[in-house]
């Protein structure tokens, strides 16, 4: 890699790690530096893309860890279904295309969107930590998010935070605590799964996990330290998914 390529995988990686541990869709950053601007095979860069997802996870889980203790305790059973669900999600990842995701992704955004303007204060409200899901509706729903994350990663954290605050109840902050562990957690297994089918670039991954280490280290800090963290968390979410829209559908061409 020249030096400017370095310098674009740092810059990259840190808006990745601030955007995957406040918000998600962070890789849609690193997906791409990987595939356009490194040039590695799809695949390649889906697996070498878990690398910087780590040491993002690795820098902001001890700071979630620390500050949301009461949520993390009561998230446990949905950590373990977003796990088991990214078992099957690798599986797949490692042996066909992700394109045809990526299309229902792109619809999927523009739902969500949707959701995330109708009624913003339902963004805003603190975890009730008696209310607890029915567990086959936990089950199910987790599960899936588990899949998708093991398959493409890319936006799962979008998802992951509309149902965890809208349906399971959690605050955002909550929220991105349990997703930062769960991902952590998961991107371990993949790591492990794609590098024994050679589907690992160290070189490269670990140049952007560089900065999504310092990424991740800083939005936890914010997410756990400033008042108005939530309102911020909704704000670039709500941002990174009109962002992602513009970009799946080519819009920003026409900007």
């Amino acid at each position: 890699m020249s030096f400017g390529v370095i310098i674009i995988a740092i810059v990259g990686g840190f808006v990745a790690g601030f955007i995957n541990t406040l918000a998600g869709n962070g890789s849609a950053i690193t997906l791409t530096i990987l595939t356009e601007v490194i040039g590695l095979p799809g695949n390649m860069a889906n697996g070498t893309n878990r690398i910087g997802i780590l040491a993002q996870g690795m820098s902001s889980v001890p700071i979630f860890l620390k500050k949301n203790k009461a949520a993390i305790r009561k998230g446990w059973r949905i950590m373990t279904w977003i796990i088991l669900g990214a078992f099957f999600g690798i599986w797949l990842a490692v042996s066909i295309s992700n394109d045809q995701f990526k299309t229902v992704f792109s619809y999927l955004m523009i739902v969500i969107l949707l959701i995330l303007l109708i009624k913003p204060k339902r963004w805003m409200r603190p975890t009730d930590l008696d209310y607890n899901l029915p567990w086959l509706i936990e089950m199910v729903l987790y599960l899936g998010i588990g899949f998708y994350a093991g398959f493409i990663q890319m936006g799962m954290g979008i998802l992951f935070l509309l149902v965890t605050v809208l349906i399971a109840k959690y605050d955002l902050i909550d929220a991105n605590a349990i997703k930062n562990i769960a991902v952590t957690i998961l991107t371990i297994i993949a790591l492990v799964i794609f590098h024994l089918n050679g589907f690992l670039d160290w070189k490269v991954g670990l140049t952007i996990a560089i900065g999504q280490a310092s990424g991740g280290w800083i939005a936890a800090r914010f997410a756990t330290q400033h008042k108005k963290a939530g309102l911020w968390a909704y704000r670039i979410l709500v941002l990174v998914i009109i962002l992602a829209i513009l970009k799946l559908f080519n819009l920003h061409q026409l900007l």
